[in-house]
């Protein structure tokens, strides 16, 4: 007899597709592949709610339309954001690639503020700007 294939979900998910569901508990918001929790924020916490979902559809992980179905969110909202987050992302790889560039070094760049424009939406999560930085810095330096 056939069997499914994982990942297979924890009770009371809701799937946003066959590989990522979502958990709502405790005002928590809590994203899981299989019964592996990758990532969790507050219930009220709109910035990382955008920041994540958008982050999802840049890799290729959810489609935009499974996010709609899933959260009941217009799709031009999740269009504009995905948009958004492109776009930041383009402004930190591209302030990163400058400061290398000038001849900074890879532990200076975290002083440089350059998410901090971005830290009221997205510095709520566990992964902040700085260490961000250095994951581009390093990134761009293997290339």
């Amino acid at each position: 007899m056939p069997q499914r294939q994982l990942p297979i979900f924890p009770a009371g998910v809701t799937e946003i597709n066959n590989s990522i569901a979502v958990q709502k508990e405790a005002g928590q918001v809590v994203y899981i592949h299989g019964h592996l929790p990758v990532f969790h924020h507050e219930e009220e916490d709109i910035g990382s709610f955008r920041m994540f979902t958008s982050q999802m559809i840049v890799n290729g992980t959810v489609k935009p339309k499974e996010i709609v179905k899933a959260f009941g969110v217009p799709v031009i909202t999740v269009k504009r954001y995905v948009k958004v987050f492109r776009d930041r992302l383009a402004d930190i790889r591209d302030q990163v690639a400058a400061a290398l560039k000038k001849g900074k070094k890879k532990e200076d760049l975290a002083s440089l503020g350059i998410t901090d424009k971005y830290e009221a939406e997205w510095g709520k999560g566990f992964l902040k700007g700085n260490d961000f930085v250095l994951m581009i810095a390093e990134e761009l330096k293997g290339k």
